[in-house]
């Protein structure tokens, strides 16, 4: 399963918040409830993050197993 807790850490880290990439960078609403339910987002969505937070793939999303816990 892929899990976007690291979004959150990252958009915080950058002093982006949810508000701001809707109003400022035009997000989508309906993605960012995806990236909150840990649903399915396409790659297209992923690139925009990692472009506006000037970030990594693995800072925002990491693969888990579904019987694994998060460590961080």
């Amino acid at each position: 399963m892929i899990v976007f807790d690291r979004l959150w850490a990252t958009m915080k880290a950058k002093g982006i918040s949810q508000y701001r990439l809707i109003k400022e960078f035009n997000f989508s609403t309906g993605q960012l409830d995806r990236l909150r339910k840990n649903e399915n987002v396409n790659t297209y969505t992923l690139d925009l993050l990692c472009r506006i937070l000037n970030c990594k793939l693995e800072d925002i999303a990491e693969f888990r197993r579904e019987n694994e816990h998060s460590t961080d």
